[in-house]
């Protein structure tokens, strides 16, 4: 964690649970980093660029609409099993048109 570069930003609040709320926020969100990165064995900025590299399509046609998302990568196959996470599902939702 020593290398990784923290990206803060001013924020500003006034009452006592809402400074609580945007600590503890920040902690899970350090905490979930530090497990992908234990699980995975890789830095979190590698697992994050092969993540975005999956993307949502969404089809038109006179038919109706179709989301699907992308093909799984290899990588990115093996960091949902690393994380005991199912990939999401190929086709996200079927609309025909009526």
């Amino acid at each position: 964690m020593k290398s990784t570069t923290l990206e803060w930003r001013p924020m500003y609040h006034r009452l006592e649970d809402r400074i609580r709320a945007h600590v503890l926020l920040s902690w899970l969100a350090l905490l979930l980093v530090r497990i992908v990165e234990i699980r995975t064995h890789e830095s979190w900025p590698n697992v994050r660029d092969e993540c975005e590299r999956l993307m949502l399509g969404h089809f038109s046609s006179k038919n109706g609409d179709l989301d699907q998302r992308t093909e799984l990568t290899v990588k990115q196959a093996q960091f949902f099993a690393a994380l005991g996470m199912e990939p999401p599902p190929k086709i996200l939702g079927i609309h025909p048109r009526t």
